[in-house]
């Protein structure tokens, strides 16, 4: 299970202080009371982000891991938030998703599993954004009126701005929801 990490480091400053290190669960989330043999389990690295690792817990009864998921990584996509943006960003301006996609992934990577690649991206962002706005909706206009114009990254500002139960209930790259 991956449990939101509120930091509001860059990627860079994460993994030159290794926060992964410094951070905690002050309990595990099956058994809030205690009662069990919840302890750390290592990290993780991701793939896609040189550097960054995942603290990791581990509750045996629950048979259960859980991960810390820093704000500014995807969920259940690889890479950064940010990074992701910017390829719907791209897409929205570009002449044709195909256009876009061919430049964004490059000639080592077929047109087809391009526009999957793509379209994965783009329909993840769609629908972590129309979650937010129908769960939060007050907080995700306020926030997205504020950042219009702004070269500021808007998945990663909404990530630290909107609560933890909500963010639940809000499907990847942004929310924690399972599909």
């Amino acid at each position: 299970m991956q449990i939101p990490l509120r930091t509001f480091s860059t990627a860079t400053a994460y993994v030159s202080d290794q926060e992964w290190s410094r951070t905690h669960l002050s309990c595990c989330p099956l058994h809030p009371n205690g009662g069990c043999s919840f302890r750390r389990h290592g990290s993780y690295a991701r793939v896609t982000s040189p550097g960054v690792r995942i603290a990791r817990w581990y509750c045996p009864e629950g048979r259960s891991t859980f991960s810390l998921m820093p704000d500014f990584l995807a969920v259940r996509l690889p890479g950064l938030l940010t990074a992701i943006e910017n390829d719907v960003m791209q897409a929205a301006l570009a002449p044709n998703l195909e256009a876009a996609a061919d430049a964004l992934r490059g000639l080592d990577i077929g047109l087809p599993s391009a526009l999957r690649w793509l379209r994965r991206r783009i329909s993840g962002v769609r629908r972590s954004i129309a979650a937010a706005k129908a769960l939060a909706p007050q907080l995700t206009s306020t926030l997205l009126q504020h950042t219009k114009g702004d070269e500021a990254p808007i998945l990663c500002r909404l990530r630290q701005a909107l609560p933890l139960p909500v963010l639940a209930n809000i499907p990847a790259p942004l929310g924690f929801k399972s599909a």
